[in-house]
């Protein structure tokens, strides 16, 4: 383990030593990170698994400044150029920035104007004039005319070219440089010629300008997007004047003409190479800023949308609504599998609203249905005022189901494995069904960009992106607990420890051998090896198993413990969990030892008091404005129920029943200064909101909550 590496992250991130020395030796050791939270608190000094993950990913940068070295390195040792100082000054940097500056003059480059120069034997005039101290520079320059330089101008101009990247190369003038956008940059924005109209979705960029540093994460993104679209044009820029003053005091010495020549250079160097060049430093720093704001935001989403509270395993009918083509109707068992599929056409053109209350009736009865599943897409509310006509002669909990990426997942190669002779739209009306059952294991066999709660996902960097929406995804399952008997292949891949391979041979025992009894039945599963079984046995439950513990966050490893407690009480392990009496009696410091601390078994207790609850509570129904349908029905000051079904960093979308989701921004999120709109709405809150504007045009409804 690289104790430089250990110093450097505790420093930055400014966590304790042993705690991040730790959590690098089980990461080393294959643990993953919601294993190491839950179940190595002692290890890590109880670090939560958002402090793991900082550490894993200053870890990963750690070993790719490592990697770049050695690259640089070699590359400079292989040109013979390689000081024991300046392999020092490498060895020493950990800074990607100032890495590539060090490296900057050694690195291989195309053609330029400076090389082509230096190749007409002009090198040693630009470091005459560099100097400064000669100002007979025609004379000094005539002394290297040649049939390439054929006059006292062109040996000027290529000397300038030499010195100009010099400059460019020069740490201290990128530095300088650097230090100028970081305090004075701005970024501005305007429409590209001729493109006004077709691009007037970025109307309020088409002439925009902002100091680089207070421009919100939104706004970047969004020039971005339509500078690749071609209706923007952007750029990044200091205050030039102040920027070549002080590059001036760096560079020019005295009034001579050898320094006026260096002073055009210094010119040439920061038009055509420093400002390009830390523009693009700055452009790509904001972006990535940008890019983890954002992501931190769709993030946050998904893990609010993964945790929404299920309904349970109850029988359901579920529909994908339609208007030309008619409504799937799905009836799914308590488990989720397809009893039966069939369509129905209440709504224009056919409108054959009898025909298909008679059917529903007979389906809710044949097939004792407890609750009612309706997509939200179109046809949705239709289809809802349906349903809520309907006398089925007992209480039935109606839902709308928010179907995003539904339409994803029955095109997909999961849907199909599932599914096989059965059409998309079937597929969809299932997925629709399932999310109300439980949403978790519905929504993770979708690709979590399509499910519809981010913010300029498809412009942030993908690799970011899905290796952010791969731990949020990891973190949830475990978090909730995974029944072992009953989850699909796709749900298992998302455990600690698990996989795609893994998870495919716990599903294919499970079919040879029937339902797992204990967990330790695991070890039997092809390729389970000790270090998967440690890392996802704490995850996955046993419901009614012959072990109280097995359908509980108790870890295998602490079962010795809980059975001591039991012993010393003298009672069972189920009557332990029984009686909360018990619980309370036991001195959790006479059972600490060297391997488990009191944040273990504090953790015990905690699961033994409430074992197999899901925290993640019931699902609850919801009902819109019958007076409300489409954004004609909207009039200024009306207040109406919603749904946020979006969060951003400028407020949140709601849904308040008319196919085009309203945004209550920032300012109007509640009567006080809000910093961050997730600490006021969470996603499927449901809330009153007030109408404030209706742009029909833009297709586009603000809303308020103060005062509502």
């Amino acid at each position: 383990m690289e104790p430089i590496a250990i110093s450097l992250i505790t420093k930055s991130l400014h966590l304790p030593k042993r705690g991040v020395e730790n959590t690098i030796k089980l990461l080393d050791e294959g643990a993953t990170i919601p294993f190491i939270s839950r179940y190595r608190k002692e290890m890590t000094g109880s670090l939560d698994e958002v402090a793991i993950a900082d550490i894993k990913s200053a870890l990963d940068k750690f070993r790719e400044i490592e990697k770049r070295k050695e690259t640089i390195l070699k590359a400079i040792e292989e040109q013979g150029k390689l000081t024991a100082a300046l392999k020092q000054r490498i060895m020493d940097t950990y800074n990607s920035t100032e890495l590539e500056d060090i490296y900057l003059p050694y690195k291989k480059k195309r053609k330029t104007r400076a090389t082509a120069a230096k190749e007409k034997g002009l090198e040693p005039l630009a470091q005459a004039l560099f100097k400064q101290n000669n100002h007979q520079i025609e004379s000094l320059a005539g002394q290297y005319l040649t049939d390439e330089v054929p006059d006292i101008e062109a040996a000027l101009a290529g000397s300038r070219d030499i010195i100009s990247e010099w400059i460019n190369e020069d740490k201290q003038a990128r530095d300088s440089v650097r230090f100028a956008f970081d305090r004075t940059a701005i970024i501005k924005s305007k429409v590209a010629r001729g493109r006004d109209e077709e691009g007037i979705k970025y109307k309020d960029y088409f002439k925009f300008e902002q100091a680089l540093k207070k421009c919100p994460s939104h706004r970047i993104l969004a020039m971005r997007r339509g500078e690749e679209e071609g209706f923007l044009r952007v750029s990044i820029f200091p205050d030039e004047e102040q920027t070549m003053y002080r590059l001036e005091q760096q560079y020019l010495e005295g009034y001579g003409a050898a320094t006026k020549q260096v002073k055009l250079a210094l010119e040439d160097s920061y038009k055509r190479l420093l400002s390009p060049s830390i523009e693009t430093e700055f452009r790509n720093k904001a972006k990535e800023i940008a890019d983890t704001e954002a992501i931190k935001v769709f993030t946050e989403n998904l893990k609010q949308l993964l945790l929404a509270a299920p309904l349970g395993q109850l029988r359901i009918l579920a529909i994908d609504p339609g208007f030309r083509t008619g409504c799937k109707v799905v009836c799914l068992d308590e488990s989720g599998n397809l009893l039966d599929h069939s369509a129905i056409f209440p709504h224009p053109p056919q409108s054959d609203q009898f025909g298909a209350i008679n059917h529903l009736k007979n389906l809710f009865y044949q097939f004792d249905i407890q609750a009612i599943a309706i997509g939200n897409g179109t046809a949705g509310r239709e289809t809802l005022a349906l349903v809520n006509s309907i006398n089925f002669d007992k209480e039935v909990a109606v839902f709308m189901v928010n179907e995003s990426g539904a339409s994803i997942y029955s095109a997909s190669q999961i849907a199909r494995d599932e599914f096989p002779d059965k059409d998309v739209t079937v597929r969809g009306a299932v997925s629709i069904g399932r999310r109300l059952m439980d949403p978790l294991a519905e929504l993770v066999k979708i690709d979590a960009k399509s499910i519809g709660v981010g913010q300029y996902q498809h412009d942030v960097h993908q690799g970011m992106l899905k290796e952010s929406l791969d731990r949020v995804v990891e973190s949830c399952v475990n978090s909730v607990g995974i029944n072992l008997n009953t989850a699909s292949k796709h749900l298992l891949t998302y455990v600690s420890g698990l996989g795609p391979t893994l998870a495919g041979n716990i599903v294919d025992f499970r079919k040879e051998n029937g339902a797992f009894i204990n967990r330790k039945q695991l070890k039997k599963v092809a390729r389970m090896g000790d270090k998967a079984f440690e890392q996802c046995a704490g995850f996955l439950r046993i419901k009614s198993g012959k072990n109280p513990l097995d359908n509980t966050a108790v870890h295998p490893e602490s079962y010795a413990i809980v059975q001591q407690m039991a012993k010393d009480l003298n009672c069972s392990i189920q009557q332990l969990i029984d009686n909360k009496d018990l619980q309370k009696s036991i001195n959790l410091q006479a059972y600490v030892s060297d391997a488990i601390g009191l944040p273990t078994l504090k953790d015990i207790i905690k699961e033994l008091d409430k074992p197999g609850l899901d925290p993640r509570g019931t699902a609850k129904s919801f009902e819109f404005s019958k007076s409300v349908k489409t954004i004609d029905d909207l009039n200024i000051g009306m207040i109406l129920p919603g749904i946020v079904t979006n969060v951003t960093n400028f407020g949140a979308f709601v849904d308040v029943g008319v196919k085009q989701d309203g945004l209550v921004h920032i300012s109007q999120l509640a009567n006080k200064f809000v910093k961050n709109p997730a600490d006021i709405v969470k996603l499927q809150q449901q809330v009153q909101v007030k109408v404030v504007e209706v742009d029909k045009v833009r297709n586009r409804i603000q809303l308020s909550m103060k005062d509502v």
